[in-house]
């Protein structure tokens, strides 16, 4: 597995920040509304997102004194891809039960 993966996992192991992704999810926001719906503080909030950037999981652009983050869900495909062996090799597993049910 690369290092670029083990960030993107390593992101989505905190429940937050996967709470904010999903915010991201419709539209894009800055770290104040973020933060309104978490009742933990606004630099725990932008340490989240630091986290969710440096994985690339959010992007950010930055207008007047506001940054803004938004969902790039490019690096959750590399999840699905190294996800989909697994779900390949349950289907295997499922189909040899069902094999195995039917015929017996």
């Amino acid at each position: 597995m690369n290092k670029r993966i083990d960030y993107v996992f390593s992101a989505l192991a905190d429940e937050s920040r996967r709470q904010i992704l999903t915010m991201l999810t419709d539209k894009e926001m800055h770290v104040n509304s973020i933060a309104s719906n978490f009742k933990f503080s606004r630099p725990a909030v932008s340490k989240h997102l630091r986290i969710l950037t440096e994985s690339k999981l959010v992007k950010a652009r930055k207008e007047g004194r506001e940054r803004y983050y938004k969902l790039n869900p490019e690096p959750l495909n590399e999840v699905y891809k190294w996800l989909e062996r697994y779900n390949k090799f349950w289907d295997d597993k499922l189909n040899s039960l069902k094999n195995f049910v039917e015929n017996n």
